[in-house]
């Protein structure tokens, strides 16, 4: 399969220039070469990465704000079999969603999440989320944001999931690899894509100069805290800022583990009997 296969009639309504043009073009890329577009279902949010749900060939469903992993894991156990993967912005995931996201890290469940994170709501005009920097100022925070950002990769570190890593949007080749092996990965596969908006929260000039990409053992995972805490996800001090996978370990998967799901229910073709089915609500 090629790329271009995977591309929709939909006129694409991001900013030109946008980042989030090249996540496209890296899961494009990374679902024709791995030969997984038929047995691929996709779920995204509100927010501009939600628009991906247009732009890309696949079966998919369009959830609401903060329930795209609970729409994930719902699709994940109906059929078992299928490869699922959400896409979720910083504040889709990070805020409404941050229940959602702690406990399928938890769990474990067999399925991808791809986080465009550009640490503001830029779809409604650049209001700061939880991974805006302190100090952020916005038309809602004049003042700027007094707390420290949520650091997405300590948290899903700390909460359990098998695999975890940072990408950057601006970085194709490389994005495109951590989705392929996320992708492949039994089990919760979270990345966290830094997608700089360039409108309202432009920090590619800092990230250019700052990023890296780590080589270390992703099996510890004392080292992989150790280099999540690198970065606090603020821009007054010249930090540098790792990508790539900073953990994978060999965790069972949350269905794998559930007796009830080992066999192959989700196929039983099944004889409905509708008038029975209604007959006590006539």
């Amino acid at each position: 399969m090629k790329p271009e296969e995977l591309k929709t009639k939909e006129v694409i309504t991001w900013c030109p220039g946008c980042s989030n043009f090249k996540i496209l073009q890296a899961f494009q890329e990374a679902v024709a070469e791995l030969g997984v577009a038929k047995n691929t279902v996709i779920v995204s949010g509100i927010g501009c990465h939600a628009k991906i749900y247009d732009y890309v060939n696949l079966k998919s469903f369009y959830g609401i704000h903060g329930r795209v992993l609970p729409i994930a894991f719902g699709v994940k156990l109906g059929d078992p079999t299928l490869n699922v993967v959400g896409f979720g912005g910083d504040g889709d995931t990070y805020a409404e969603g941050m229940e959602h996201f702690v406990h399928n890290c938890r769990y474990n469940a067999d399925l991808t999440m791809f986080v465009h994170n550009n640490q503001v709501f830029s779809l409604t005009t650049g209001q700061a989320t939880p991974t805006s920097e302190k100090g952020f100022k916005d038309g809602s925070t004049p003042l700027g944001v007094a707390e420290k950002p949520i650091n997405p990769i300590v948290l899903a570190l700390e909460a359990g999931a098998g695999f975890v890593a940072r990408g950057y949007a601006m970085d194709v080749p490389h994005l495109k690899e951590l989705m392929k092996k996320a992708i492949n990965y039994r089990g919760f596969a979270f990345v966290d894509i830094l997608q700089p908006c360039i409108i309202y929260h432009n920090v590619i000039p800092y990230l250019q100069k700052n990023i890296y990409k780590m080589s270390h053992d992703t099996s510890d995972f004392k080292t992989a805290l150790e280099k999540a805490r690198e970065w606090d996800y603020c821009y007054d001090k010249d930090q540098k800022v790792p990508t790539g996978v900073f953990y994978e370990s060999e965790r069972p998967a949350f269905e794998s583990q559930w007796p009830q799901l080992k066999n192959p229910w989700h196929k039983i073709k099944r004889e409905i009997n509708w008038q029975n089915a209604i007959k006590e609500f006539n």
